[in-house]
């Protein structure tokens, strides 16, 4: 049973990394992802990190929205230069 409310800030406490709204966006900044590269797939993450990613997408589990979100996050500036914005 999930008692911790999956969010973005859950999601980096989870993940053992600064789960301030400023180490979030740090994060976000410093690790921007190609377009072709799956977020599970970035080489930063360790294998419980990269794990505990994976089955929350596979599993459609009550973090998907949030891994989701992270994704979105992590390819924002690929995305933007793809299309030109």
């Amino acid at each position: 049973m999930i008692t911790t409310e999956p969010r973005m800030t859950n999601l980096f406490l989870q993940l053992g990394l600064d789960a301030s709204a400023e180490g979030i966006a740090r994060f976000i900044r410093e690790h921007q992802l190609a377009t072709d590269v799956e977020v599970v797939e970035a080489t930063y993450w360790n294998d419980a990190q990269r794990q505990f990613l994976s089955e929350s997408l596979q599993a459609d589990a009550a973090w998907t929205t949030v891994v989701d979100e992270l994704n979105e996050a992590l390819h924002e500036e690929a995305v933007k230069a793809a299309t030109g914005l």
